[in-house]
């Protein structure tokens, strides 16, 4: 799963890239780019082109725009779409790049080769993409082989180091946040992987380990969150990793530049400081959290922002992780102690606190706790330190002056001190890593180096530190250019390519000049060192200088308006930055309290002095000083002093870094950062467009297209490639130039796609990986026939043994064959028995036997002799063996012995060291005990010195006194005082100045070994140069031999013309034969002039490359003359610096004369210091006036208070009177009611006679009994109600934010979903109900809560009907009052009961809480929910990955067979013309034949006819001389024929092998191809039957699905009905519940009524009237927390709104989409149906807001009920107080009543309590059951989701698939078409050669009919002369003569032709 992960996020999807849809859109709509505001460019179709205009159709939304052609861009093929290297890119321009970065990244493919570098885009999250199986799959693979990593630049750079053996670097370059430091995390990660020289490569060493331990650790101490990057690198590292010959790390070393130390001072907003504060202060525990005095976040002052988390990083982890790493660098517990120890004092300097002191400008420290823990973790005395801060001496002129600071001097003081710890710290942290990876035992033989350097910086204001950082940035973009453009074009012209160069406008020289020029005009670095040297100096007159001298400049920019912010502006690279110069001198000079400086230096901590141990070099508070007030604020004066700026040193740090760089061979990294939001997906147009064109990645394709960046040498090519053509090159010497001609000749390459320079050949990208697959198919080619050869001979080998077998069989048989012939024979068998008798025979045997046995016996010997050799020697080695194990033993025995030796020693120094301990220990006790006694004694003295204090103000008229004697005292030891001052600060000048020619003497010492470094180089380049010379000269040498031979060949064609040419003149009658021969051997020697003329071609260019090489030399030699006037110069400088010493001497010499001055100016200061103290004593009394005022105020401020004391008590006393009055009246009362006891025991008596006023008492008594009822009802309601209200209410508010935090993070999901609609459609149905039936679930409780009110209500009903069964109770009035007691047993039942009902109510509240609880598990569950998406994206994904193989695999075979089929088709073409060759030769030979047949018949014929002439006549003796002649003549012709005929038939023989050797080739090759043929078509079809079987498979599973989701479906309505009952009957108990509780409260509130009633009515009345406040003030508290809620229902109206309007823009998005592409509108479907449910969950959520709408609206209703209540509840007050004594009559019966009533009620709520909660258990079983099975629900939709999704990718894939095999039909029908044509062509020459066969046969048989007439008239020539005329002979005689000469001449004219045929 890892490694699909991983490829999902390497490769690219051929199949979308290869859609045949696309590709015909963009070919219909000719799709162009165009520029826009939002996207940087889009797709649109042009329309209509008018004149430079053109009318364009956006893609997107369908609008057409009129756009300038100009701006118009092409657009690359969708074949080209996320192609790997955007050098083969079409049309290559910025929109094109841009679109291609974009589509790789939204795939997920975060690199991209851009010609010679790699592009990388910061993802903003973790990819699978670096783990080890990644690791070794780049492993020592070619780059094009794998797609674009950082890995393959890597591995690119280490085999370039060990094969070239030349240093490499790899430099990641880019913008802060752009990924800068997670890419060489991952080089490093790399590299300590493949070259590690472990030797299991799973384990690594520990040098690998701590080379990547080195980066945690640098990382928490140089790292920080900023706005842009939540880990930026705030330092600068080069990172040197050293390797040996065999390519293992040997070691590692780090360079760090620039460290931004203010952070550990001050961040900005949202910002952090370095990763170790906070690591510390979260992992620490609570013993170091002691050890190290730390505090919290917000208790440091240096912690700006407090504490700011990082999302997705803890803080303790991390520290946990980077102890550990400290431990694998091997840095010790007491180092990390004490480095813990310097963080935690940099934060608690931050601490220390500085106050104004009132009458001066002084600070002071009021509380020096800070400054205590800092002291205690430095190891310093706080007094001191204290006083070094507030008051430290201060060298002025040469007097030593203790200056009291001001307290922004002493807060700049502890700033810059904590800033230089910090810096110390890290430096030593860095030295301690180089230490730990720095291994001298073996040395590097090259090194890679890693920079990774701050990125360019533009915030709002920029300071010095943002300055350094982007001239370094302008820097490496130089070399970036120089490396990429200027050394490349350099390279070509230095090599005489024809190149034409480019100027590709990115020269950075005038923006680097303007920072750091030293001179004509001086830049800004300079200027400010300027302004450090000068005594008036303020950062406004820097400013100024700056403008004045750089105001023209190109690159520099004045601020427009006086209120910029900025003091001037700089034109970079990668845009315009302003900067504003606070405090540049001051950081510049980076100046320190020297003071404390020594106390460091001298703290007893041995870890913070070795920190401090350079205090010389520091720039202490003597060199600034502040400047008067009339200047700026933050504006300082320096004074000149020896000393280096920090500009300074950073410039030679970088130069150094640059020299290493240029010296390296160069791999660049460019780092892009798609977003400033740190958001993963995202990418903003405008913001990568700006970073492409600052980075020249575009200039970058462009060179590399157009240029060679592929090149190799002459003999390298050679050497290599020289198999890709054989018998190219001629066997002996020749020249590699000419070589590599001729073999590019035969590779028959492209001349665009290389150039021949004079060393190297050159190629365009992606020839020399053709050639290599070239090369390594004829290598394949070449072992086959290797081991087909070795096979043949294998065969034939094995064959001749069965042929040696079956001759062997035959002789075998024949011999048996004979011996059964001869057994029975008798002569036989006498033979057989005397042949044993013979001993001629046995002593044959017994010689053989003998002889046999003498060769056993010599091998037995020479087998034993070997045995004895060895043994010999294994003798030998075991005796050396022996000894060196002796020797071994006895160098064992005595490392034994001293190592007992050593155990001895080391025991008993153990044993003395810890008796030393003891005695240390003892004594630390004894003076801790001293220290105690110091301290003790010090408090004494403290008191003795103000008691002395004291005395002197008494003694001070005898101080006056003695003051002159003094003075005189005074005047003579300042006198020596100054003797020795000035004698210390000759001492101290002198030593300054030693060490600062100690220093110079370093640094020249240090030009120098750079000069002779530079020196060795270009020796080397000299020796390098001398050996290219005497290889030229070689090759001269050798060119001229050539020459020569080529001369004497010349002259030898001259000879063999010129025989040639007698021989014309010789034989005039062969010059026929000899036209041929002729033309061949003239067309030989133009060859041969051709060769001449090119070989003195030759021999100039071999002349212009010798005076290339003389003009080079001669300017390496103006080199060497240029070195050597430097170092000349060099020299020259060091003699003017010794002048310079010398004169400085002189300058110290005579400021020794001056003096006497300067003793005149101390004398004025101490008369000054005089008056400073007199000043001190005024203002000492002064401030003892004060005190005492204050002591006055004080003491009446006192007598006040004890005023107020007084008045107090007095107001207490009164309140007891009060207290006892009313005690007084409590007892009356009571004793009225036993008054009126006794009146009712009275009234009793009296009740028989009075019973007819009784009734109509009763009636009017009835009416008041009811008003009364009523208004206690009223007044319990108000009160239940009130409490209940506020309750409510409180649970309401904290519904509604639970409710408001549900809103927003469902919308946070709808937002989510929104983003994703296009992918997860289906899937977001879902979630969409589960949605809703959380809503619903939200609904129905706001519904409980609503019936629980309903239910309180009823509950009030329920009370009223029980005030009125107390009413008729009244009766019973009379036994009431007996009952008194027992009413007040039954109120303390009555309160347990309601204690008892509470519990029960919490229990019920902590049921509500579990069912929020299970709404949290829905919402956890919808989080796995969208888990379970993300891991289908995944496995979709893989398909996808898996998918692309299968292509990728489908077009391999498709390369190879049509490669087979081109192989193919040239065999056959070859084969058609070597069988016309051999036609045409078969038929010339056939011709050839019968004229020789013809001939040979004439020949005979006229031999014949000659003898008979000569027989018969002897008149024809003259004719046969002629006849000889043309006998010979004929001969010759006949010689020559046959000659003809023999080469003819050579030729035939030679035709007709190479004609077999070709069938069988091509028999061999259709045999072969119908196999593959074969086999591929059986793959393809296993293929299609596998995808059959698979598709098939998912339509059943679909089924399945269908089938169980109709059934999931069936269930799932079923427990809704379930749900919906149980929900009933839970909210009728809950009913039932609440009126309960509803009683039982309002009975509780009766009763306590009734209880403050009985105690005191006037406390009852103002209790009321309290209360009537607090509901006023309740009402009013209500009232805003509606108008809040009125507030959230409006927030909430909005985000629906907002909602509205992004379902509107996701509309318009579908519909653009789906405009322009056919196979979207399924898409488009499902998006509005997705956007229709949209709709209604957010008319659901209309109805929830009108719900909440009433819901507000009723509480208001009962807001007015309750204000009506409250003014009724007034008026009825009054009233209540009448009808008080009517109620105290009736308490009596209504006890009784309540008694009986409280025993009924508790057995019935009891009853209803068991079944309630029995209902309640029984409906939470149902809720869990209802949740597992929706789960499992849940659970098979996803599964049938996933399933559906499957089957449609193969679906898709068969579809695919089968557009593929139709293409395949298609090409395979038009190569059949092909075919037919050239079948037809062969046809057409095939009838061609019939024609020109028939001619020839007409040619010959006119010849054979000439030949026939001249047969006849031999015949009739012969008939004549036998006759036997004589005249008529003789006639026929010179006839024949003439016959035959012309005979002879038709002979020749006949034979002419045929020669010429």
């Amino acid at each position: 799963m890892a490694h699909r992960d991983a490829e999902r996020y390497l490769y690219v999807d051929k199949n979308i890239v290869n859609n045949p849809l696309t590709q015909a859109d963009w070919a219909a709509k000719k799709l162009v780019w165009v520029p826009s505001e939002r996207n940087g460019f889009e797709a649109a179709s042009v329309k209509e082109e008018i004149g430079e205009e053109a009318v364009v159709e956006l893609v997107e939304n369908g609008k057409k725009v009129k756009i300038n052609k100009d701006d118009i861009q092409k657009m690359n093929p969708p074949k080209f779409s996320k192609v790997e290297d955007m050098a083969e890119l079409t049309c290559l321009n910025e929109a094109s790049v841009l679109y291609n970065l974009k589509e790789r990244y939204y795939s997920g493919l975060i690199y991209t080769y851009s010609g010679l570098f790699c592009v990388v885009i910061n993802p903003y999250k973790n990819l699978p993409i670096y783990t080890e199986e990644i690791v070794e799959m780049y492993k020592g693979k070619k780059r094009h082989e794998l797609p674009p990593h950082i890995y393959a630049i890597t591995d690119t750079a280490y085999r370039s180091m060990l094969q070239d053996r030349e240093d490499q670097s790899i430099l990641c370059t880019g913008e802060s946040g752009a990924g800068k430091t997670e890419n060489t995390k991952k080089v490093i990660q790399y590299l300590a992987h493949v070259a590690s020289s472990h030797k299991s490569r799973k384990e690594q060493g520990e040098l690998e380990k701590q080379l990547l331990q080195a980066n945690p650790i640098l990382e928490a101490f140089g790292n920080a969150k900023t706005v842009k990057n939540d880990n930026s690198s705030r330092f600068g590292k080069f990172i040197r990793i050293n390797f040996d010959v065999n390519g293992y790390i040997v070691g590692a070393n780090i360079e760090t530049y620039l460290l931004e130390k203010s952070r550990a001072i001050r961040q900005a907003k949202d910002e952090r400081t370095f990763h170790i504060f906070y690591y510390l202060l979260s992992g620490a525990g609570e013993h170091l959290k002691n050890d190290l005095l730390l505090e919290g976040y917000n208790n440091y002052r240096f912690l700006s922002n407090g504490h700011v988390t990082i999302p997705g990083q803890q803080d303790r982890e991390l520290f946990q992780e980077t102890m550990e790493a400290f431990r694998i660098m091997g840095i010790s517990d007491d180092e990390l102690i004490a480095m813990l120890k310097v963080v935690s004092a940099v934060l608690q300097f931050g601490n220390i606190v500085f106050k104004k002191e009132r009458n001066t400008d002084q600070a002071s420290m009021p509380d020096n706790t800070a400054a205590q823990k800092v002291c205690h973790l430095l190891g310093i005395n706080v007094t001191d330190f204290s006083r070094a801060i507030l008051t430290p001496r201060i060298k002025v002129g040469r007097d030593y002056v203790q200056k009291a600071q001001t307290k922004e001097q002493a807060d700049f003081a502890v700033e810059a001190l904590a800033k230089a710890t910090y810096e110390r710290l890290f430096r030593w942290l860095v030295m301690r890593i180089n230490k730990a990876l720095d291994r001298t035992k073996r040395q590097g033989a090259s090194f890679v180096g890693i920079l990774d350097i701050a990125g360019f910086e533009i915030f709002e204001l920029n300071s010095f530190e943002q300055l350094c950082i982007n001239y370094t940035n302008e820097k490496l973009q130089q070399l970036f250019n120089h490396t990429m453009f200027i050394l490349e074009q350099e390279e070509y012209q230095r090599e005489g390519i024809e190149w034409n160069f480019i100027d590709f406008g990115l020269d950075l020289q005038p923006c680097i000049d303007l920072i750091e020029k030293s001179a004509n005009p001086p830049g800004i670095l300079a200027l400010l060192d300027e302004e450090c040297w000068f005594p008036k100096a303020t950062d406004k007159t820097f400013v100024e200088k700056v403008v004045q001298e750089q105001g023209t400049h190109p690159k520099f920019q004045k601020p427009k308006q006086l209120k910029d912010k900025a003091d001037f502006c700089i034109i970079h690279y990668a845009g315009k930055v302003d900067y504003k110069a606070n405090e540049w001198l001051m950081k510049n000079m980076d100046p320190l309290n020297d003071n404390i400086a020594t106390l460091l230096h001298q703290s007893s901590d041995k870890f913070i002095a070795d920190l401090w141990r350079d205090v010389d070099r520091i720039v202490g508070l003597d060199q600034v000083v502040e400047m008067s007030h009339s200047a700026l604020p933050g504006a300082f004066k320096t004074k000149r002093g020896m000393f280096r700026t920090v500009s300074q040193l950073y410039k030679e740090q970088l130069s150094k870094l640059m020299a290493t760089l240029r010296n390296t061979n160069p791999n660049f990294v460019r780092c892009i950062i798609p977003n400033h939001e740190k958001k993963s997906g995202k990418l903003e147009a405008h913001l990568v467009l700006e970073q492409l064109r600052c980075n020249g990645v575009l200039e970058g394709i462009r060179i590399c297209r157009q240029g060679f960046p592929n090149r190799i040498v002459f003999q390298e090519f050679r050497q290599r490639y020289e198999i890709l053509t054989p018998n190219s090159i001629p066997k002996g010497f020749m020249d590699g130039k000419q070589a590599c001609h001729i073999m590019i000749k035969a590779l028959e390459l492209d001349p665009n796609l290389f150039r021949i320079g004079q060393s190297k050949v050159f190629f365009r990208a992606g020839v020399l990986a053709h050639l290599e697959e070239e090369r390594d198919l004829k290598i394949t080619d070449v072992i086959i026939e290797f081991q087909a050869l070795c096979r043949g001979y294998l065969a034939r080998k094995a064959f001749a043994r069965r042929q040696q077998q079956l001759n062997a069989m035959k002789v075998i048989q024949r011999n048996c064959s004979a011996y059964l012939k001869l057994r029975n024979w008798q002569w036989w068998r006498l033979f057989t028995k005397v042949k044993p008798l013979l001993q001629v025979s046995r002593q044959e045997e017994e010689m053989f036997a003998k002889e046999d046995e003498l060769h056993r016996t010599k091998e037995k010997q020479l087998q034993a002799e070997q045995k004895f050799i060895e043994l010999e020697e294994q003798h030998s080695q075991l005796m050396l063996e022996k000894s060196a194990l002796q020797e071994q033993l006895q160098a064992e025995t005595e490392l034994c012995t001293e190592a007992e030796e050593m155990r001895a020693r080391l025991a008993a120094k153990k044993q003395e060291l810890e008796e030393i301990l003891h005695d240390l220990e003892a004594r630390v006790e004894e003076e801790e005990e001293r220290c105690q006694q110091l301290l003790a004694e010090k408090k004494k003295m403290h008191q003795n010195i103000q008691d002395l204090e004291e005395q002197l103000e008494e003694e001070e008229a005898a101080r006056q006194k003695l003051q002159l004697e003094k003075v005189t005292a005074e005047a003579k030891l300042k006198k020596l005082d100054d003797g020795v001052l000035v004698l210390d600060d000759q001492n101290s000048k002198l030593l300054k100045e030693k060490k600062l020619l100690e220093e110079r003497i370093a640094e020249f010492t240090t030009n120098l070994a750079e000069e002779e470094e530079k020196s060795k180089s270009l020796a080397k380049l000299k020796a390098k140069h001398e050996t290219m010379i005497t290889d030229l000269e070689d090759r001269l040498r050798r060119e001229e031999k050539y020459r020569q031979e080529l001369e004497k060949n010349r002259r030898k064609l001259e000879g063999d013309s010129s025989d040639l040419h007698d021989q014309i003149a010789e034989l005039q009658q062969q010059i026929a034969e000899l036209k041929a021969q002729l033309a061949k051997k003239e067309e030989e020697l133009q060859a041969a002039l051709a060769r001449m003329e090119e070989e003195a071609a030759y021999k100039n260019g071999a002349l212009k490359k010798i005076r290339e090489l003389e003009s080079h030399i001669s300017e390496l030699q103006e080199d060497l003359e240029s070195e050597k006037a430097a170092r000349w110069k060099a020299d020259k400088q060091k003699r003017d610096l010794g002048e310079e010493l010398e004169a400085l001497k002189t300058e110290l010499e005579d400021t020794l004369d001056s003096t006497a001055a300067q003793q005149e100016l101390r004398a004025k200061r101490e008369q000054e210091v005089s008056q400073m103290k007199r000043t001190l004593e005024d203002e000492a009394k002064a401030h003892e006036l004060q005190i005492q005022e204050m002591r006055q105020k004080h003491s009446q401020v006192v007598e006040d208070l004890s005023d107020q004391l007084e008045q107090i008590k007095r107001f207490k006393s009164g309140v007891d009177k009060a207290k006892l009055v009313l005690e007084n009246e409590r007892n009356e009362l009571s004793s009225e009611v036993k008054s009126l006891m006794q009146v009712k025991t009275e009234s009793e008596h009296k009740r028989k006679k009075l019973e007819s006023m009784i009734q109509e008492l009763q009636v009017k008594s009835s009416d008041g009994d009811r008003t009364r009822n009523d208004l206690n009802e009223k007044v319990s309601k108000l009160q239940n109600e009130l409490d209940n209200v506020t309750t409510l209410m409180n649970q309401a508010e904290s519904k509604v934010i639970k409710l408001t935090k549900d809103y927003s993070s469902v919308e946070s999901h709808l937002q989510d979903t929104q983003e994703l609609l296009q992918e997860e459609t289906r899937q977001k149905l879902s979630f969409g109900t589960k949605l809703r039936h959380i809503e619903d679930e939200n609904n129905r409780l706001h519904e409980q809560l609503e019936e629980e009110e309903e239910a309180k209500r009823n509950l009030g009903k329920q009370i009223s009907v029980l005030h009125s069964q107390l009413a008729e109770s009244k009766k019973r009035q009379d036994d009431g009052c007996a009952l008194l007691e027992l009413t007040e047993e039954a109120k303390k039942k009555l309160q347990k009961d309601v204690e008892f009902l509470t519990q029960r109510y919490e229990e019920k509240t902590s049921a509500y809480d579990k069912m929020e609880k299970t709404k949290n598990r829905l919402q956890q569950e919808l989080d796995d929910v969208i888990v379970g998406l993300d891991h289908q994206r995944q496995i979709v994904s893989n398909l996808e990955k898996k998918q692309k193989k299968f292509d990728q695999l489908l077009a391999e075979e498709k390369n190879i067979s049509l490669k087979n089929s081109d192989e193919r088709d040239r065999a056959q073409a070859e084969a058609r013309e070597r069988e016309t060759k051999v036609l045409s030769l078969t038929r010339a030979l056939e011709a050839a034949m019968e004229h020789k047949d013809e001939m040979e018949k004439m020949n005979k014929l006229l031999r014949a006819e000659m003898e008979d002439l000569v027989s018969s006549k002897d008149d024809a003796g003259k004719s046969v001389h002629e006849l000889e002649k043309s006998k010979r003549a004929l001969e010759q012709q006949v010689d020559e024929m046959k000659t003809q005929l023999e080469e003819l038939e050579d030729e035939l023989q030679a035709t007709e092998d190479a004609k077999l050797r070709l069938e069988v080739n091509l028999q061999a090759m259709k045999a072969q191809f119908d196999r593959d043929l074969l086999g591929k078509d059986e793959q393809s079809e296993e293929k299609r039957r596998q995808l059959i079987k698979q598709v098939r498979e998912m339509e059943v599973e679909l089924e399945d699905e269908r089938k169980q989701r109709s059934m999931a479906i069936t269930a799932k309505k079923k427990l809704e009905m379930d749900f919906k009952d149980l929900e009933g009957q839970i909210e009728a108990s809950n009913k039932g519940r609440e009126e309960a509780l509803k009683q039982l409260r309002k009975l509780q509130a009766q009763l306590k009524d009734y209880h403050r009633e009985l105690d005191d009515a006037r406390n009852s009345r103002e209790d009321i009237l309290t209360q009537s406040k607090e509901t006023e003030k309740k009402l009013k508290q209500l009232e805003a927390e509606m108008i809040h809620m009125q507030e959230e229902l409006a927030a909430a109206e909005r985000a629906k709104r907002q909602m509205q309007q992004e379902r509107d823009e996701l509309a318009e998005e579908i519909a653009s989409n789906s405009s322009g592409k056919s196979l979207a509108l399924d898409e488009k479907r499902r998006l509005e149906a997705r956007i229709a449910q949209l709709e209604e969950e957010v008319e659901e959520e209309q109805t929830n807001v009108e719900m909440t709408n009433d819901r507000l609206k009723k509480v208001t209703l009962q807001f007015d009920q309750i204000n009506a209540d409250l003014s009724a509840e007034r008026s009825n007050v009054q009233k209540a107080e009448n009808s008080r004594q009517q109620l105290d009559r009736q308490n009596k019966d209504l006890k009784a009543k309540l008694q009986e009533m409280e025993n009924a009620v508790r057995s019935k709520y009891k009853a209803n309590l068991v079944a309630l909660e029995a209902k309640i258990s029984q409906l939470e079983e149902q809720l869990d059951a209802e949740t597992r099975d929706r789960q499992a629900v849940s659970k098979l939709l996803r599964r049938s989701e996933k399933r559906l999704k499957e089957a449609m990718l193969q679906i898709e894939d068969e579809r695919r698939n089968s557009d593929q095999y139709k293409d395949q039909v298609e090409k395979a029908n038009s190569r059949v078409k092909q075919l037919k044509r050239q079948l037809e062509e062969a046809e057409e020459e095939a009838q061609r050669a019939n024609a020109s066969r028939r001619k020839l046969q007409r040619e010959l048989e006119d010849t054979t009919e000439t030949a026939d007439a001249m047969t006849r008239e031999v015949s009739t020539l012969k008939s004549k002369l036998r006759r036997g005329e004589q005249p008529f002979v003789r006639r026929t005689g010179r006839k024949l003569e003439e016959i035959s000469d012309d005979d002879v001449e038709n002979r020749s004219d006949v034979g002419e032709p045929k020669a010429t045929e």
